[in-house]
């Protein structure tokens, strides 16, 4: 069987609110920050159908016993933010996912180049090849950090198809990009976008998302 990029656009009208409020050019940091919450919240909500382990048990009712559907506890969970503004969405996919592991990967693009620089790596030397993991970046734009991303954890075992990424809007070219690499791979977005301008960013976008939910 071929497997085949796939990229989810839920047409949940609050992740199509909140991602109005986001790309709105008037929108103060604080509630811009509110925002990208939202959306890592339903976003993450939707990323989690079918991917979530589970297990089959027996609980007792007042009245009865039940069959029961629970989260397997053994088979781990970790979500990667991209820094900075992949900490916007993670707060949102923690409410969600409360127990998972936290590995930090900061990532910076050299704006000459466009070419990502890695300032911080927590992302230990192995992983579990059955990890389910959740990866945070609001942008795909060129996809240079998203792809030295994905370098690195598989580098560690992790396998793609076992993995999500959430972001707040998809270009075309990042999307090619893990398409030829990672064909397994599952994104779930609120919006693909158009493409980008000359200086890589995306159009019509939300603008610098780090410096939008930071005030900076």
């Amino acid at each position: 069987m071929t497997l085949q990029l796939r990229v989810y656009v839920p047409p949940h009208p609050l992740i199509k609110h909140w991602l109005a409020v986001a790309r709105d050019a008037s929108t103060p940091s604080v509630l811009f920050r509110s925002a990208i919450t939202e959306l890592g919240r339903w976003l993450t909500y939707e990323a989690a159908r079918e991917w979530l382990p589970t297990m089959e048990a027996t609980v007792q009712t007042p009245l009865s016993t039940s069959p029961a559907t629970l989260i397997n506890p053994e088979i781990p969970v970790a979500v990667v933010p991209i820094l900075r503004a992949g900490l916007g969405l993670l707060e949102g996919a923690q409410t969600l996912l409360p127990l998972a592991s936290i590995y930090h990967l900061g990532l910076v693009r050299d704006e000459a180049t466009l070419e990502p620089l890695c300032y911080l790596n927590k992302l230990p030397e192995k992983l579990n090849p059955q990890t389910r993991v959740l990866i945070t970046d609001p942008m795909l734009a060129t996809g240079g950090s998203i792809m030295a991303a994905m370098a690195e954890l598989t580098h560690r075992g992790v396998d793609p198809s076992l993995t999500r990424i959430v972001s707040v809007v998809a270009a075309p070219p990042a999307l090619q990009k893990l398409s030829a690499a990672y064909p397994g791979l599952i994104i779930y977005t609120a919006c693909i976008d158009e493409g980008l301008n000359d200086k890589g960013f995306i159009v019509p976008g939300l603008g610098d998302a780090g410096d939008r939910i930071f005030g900076t």
